[in-house]
C-alpha cells in the first residue's frame, strides 16, 4: 500500500499546465504544490498593499483544469498557495467551484501569521536584533493541521506558511495515522517532501549533469510513492521528459540544506541516515531515514522593508574597458556623492556591462536623483557612452529575517467549509535550537 503524492509547482510562477499533466499522466492520490518562498511572502504583501490578493492566483488557474477530475477520482489537493490569506484563497476556491458546478469540501489552515504579535526579533542565524517593523511574520507550521483537514473530509486544503515538506507529511499522517512518536516514518515523509517540493529539480531540472537528462524541455514533475514506514519511491509519470536517478535525487536532497539534522515542526529528520537505491527506470527508493523529536521552537519568516533600490547599466566598448569604468564612476559620483547611499554595488561583466546599484532609505535620492545623475554624464564621460536603462524611480526592497518563537505559543486552526475542526497538539523537545 502506497500513497502517491504528486507535485505540480515548485515556486510561484511554475508551469501552469503541470497540475493537468500530473492528474492526467497517471494514477495519483494527492496533488500538492509549493507556491511559497520567503521572497513570495514579500511579493504577496506588496500585492495586498496594492489591493490585490494576498494569495497565489495562479493556483486557481491550475485548479480550474483539475478540480472536477480530482473530485471524480478522489484525489486530494493540498497547497500552500494561501500565502498571507488562506481564508481568502479558500473562498476563491469555493467561487471557482460554484462556476464549475462543483461542491468540494474546502479547508484552510491559519495560525501561522504572527504579524502584529510581539516578537523577539533576534536573527536565528546571526544573532543580530532587528530594529524595524515587520511587514510579514509567518511561522512555519507542520503537517498535522493538513492531516486534521483531510481527516475532516476536506477535498482541497489551502494553507499559509507551512514547511515545504509538510505538504507530503500531512497527507502521510492522514493516510497512515502516524502519531508524534512515529519519528522514523515522519522523518521519511519529510525527506520525500523535501525531494519533490521543488518540482522538476528532482527530475533533472537545474541538474549539473544536464547532458544526461533526456528531453529536458518537457521535464515531468515528480511524485513520491509514500509507504507506511516512511520510505518512498521517487518517480515521475511514464512518457514525460527528464530523469529520476540517484544523482538527481541527491542533488535535490542537498538543496537548501545546512547540517545533517533537518529540523521541522513535526520531527527532526536525520539526513545522514538516508539510503538511496535504484528501483528501476526513473525510480529511486529513499529509505532508512531516522527521526528525532521536534524542537521546542518554530521558525518565523519575517520580512521588512529595507529601503529603496535602483540600478543603471552602461555599456563599455572597445579597449581599456576597466579604465572607462573608472571614468564612468568618477563622473557619476561627482554629480551625486557615493556617500548619499546606504550601500552601493558596482559590477563590471566580462561582456563590458557596468551595472551600478544603489540602496538607501530616501526614495528620491535612490530614484531620480541617482538615475538622472548617470544620464547627465552622457556627453562628459568615457568614449562611446551608451546606457541600457532610462532614468527611473527607485523601487522598495525587502529583507528576510528569520527568528524563532516557542512552538507552544503558535496555535494552528483548521476550518472546513467555514467550520473549525480540532488540531491535535504535538509534543516538542524542550531543548532550544539555534536555527530551523
Amino acid at each position: 500500500m502506497t500513497l502517491r503524492v504528486a507535485n505540480c509547482s515548485g515556486f510561484y510562477g511554475d508551469r501552469l499546465s503541470a497540475a493537468r499533466e500530473m492528474v492526467e499522466g497517471g494514477p495519483i492520490d494527492v496533488l500538492t504544490g509549493d507556491w511559497l518562498a520567503e521572497l513570495t511572502m514579500l511579493i504577496l504583501a506588496g500585492n495586498r498593499l496594492k489591493g490585490r490578493p494576498g494569495y497565489a492566483p495562479t493556483f486557481l488557474r491550475q485548479l480550474e483544469d483539475v478540480l472536477g477530475p480530482c473530485l471524480d477520482r478522489g484525489i486530494k489537493i493540498v497547497t500552500n498557495a494561501g500565502g498571507l490569506d488562506p481564508a481568502g484563497c479558500a473562498e476563491a476556491v469555493h467561487e471557482l467551484a460554484d462556476r464549475l458546478g462543483l461542491s468540494p469540501a474546502v479547508a484552510h489552515v491559519t495560525g501561522d501569521d504572527l504579524t502584529g504579535t510581539p516578537l523577539d526579533l533576534v536573527n536565528a542565524d546571526t544573532g543580530e536584533r532587528l530594529d524595524a517593523t515587520p511587514l510579514t511574520a509567518n511561522a512555519y507550521l507542520g503537517g498535522r493541521p493538513i492531516a486534521a483537514a483531510l481527516s475532516a473530509g476536506a477535498d482541497v486544503v489551502v494553507t499559509g506558511r507551512v514547511t515545504d515538506a509538510a505538504l507530503v507529511t500531512g497527507p502521510g499522517i492522514w493516510r497512515y495515522g502516524w502519531g508524534p512518536a512515529d519519528l522514523d516514518p515522519l522523518a521519511g515523509s519529510v525527506v520525500a517532501g523535501h525531494v519533490i517540493e521543488c518540482g522538476c529539480q528532482a527530475t533533472g531540472g537545474n541538474y549539473a549533469f544536464f547532458q544526461d537528462v533526456p528531453d529536458l524541455a518537457h521535464c515531468g514533475f515528480p511524485l513520491a510513492e509514500l509507504r507506511p514506514d516512511g520510505s518512498a519511491v521517487i518517480t515521475k509519470h511514464p512518457g514525460t521528459g527528464g530523469l529520476v536517478s540517484v544523482g538527481t535525487v541527491t542533488a535535490q536532497l542537498v538543496y537548501e540544506l545546512g547540517g545533517p539534522r533537518y529540523l521541522g515542526p513535526d520531527v527532526v529528520a536525520r539526513f545522514d541516515t538516508i539510503t538511496l537505491a535504484d528501483d528501476g527506470p526513473d525510480r529511486v527508493l529513499v529509505s532508512g531515514v531516522r527521526g528525532e523529536p521536534p524542537p521546542g521552537s518554530l521558525k518565523v519568516a519575517v520580512n521588512y522593508v529595507g529601503g529603496y533600490r535602483n540600478t543603471m547599466t552602461l555599456v563599455l566598448t572597445g579597449l581599456d574597458v576597466e579604465a572607462k569604468a573608472r571614468v564612468a564612476e568618477e563622473a557619476i559620483w561627482a554629480r551625486i556623492p557615493r556617500e548619499s547611499f546606504d550601500a552601493v554595488d558596482v559590477t563590471l561583466t566580462e561582456s563590458g556591462l557596468l551595472r551600478i546599484t544603489v540602496m538607501g532609505a530616501d526614495e528620491r535620492t535612490a530614484g531620480r536623483a541617482f538615475s538622472s545623475a548617470v544620464v547627465e554624464t552622457g556627453l562628459a564621460s568615457y568614449p562611446g557612452f551608451h546606457g541600457l536603462t532610462p532614468p527611473g524611480n527607485a523601487t522598495p526592497y525587502g529583507i528576510y529575517w528569520p527568528v524563532l518563537v516557542p512552538a507552544s505559543g503558535v496555535r494552528p486552526q483548521v476550518f472546513v467549509n467555514g467550520a473549525e475542526t480540532p488540531v491535535p497538539a504535538v509534543p516538542a523537545d524542550p531543548q532550544p535550537v539555534s536555527s530551523l
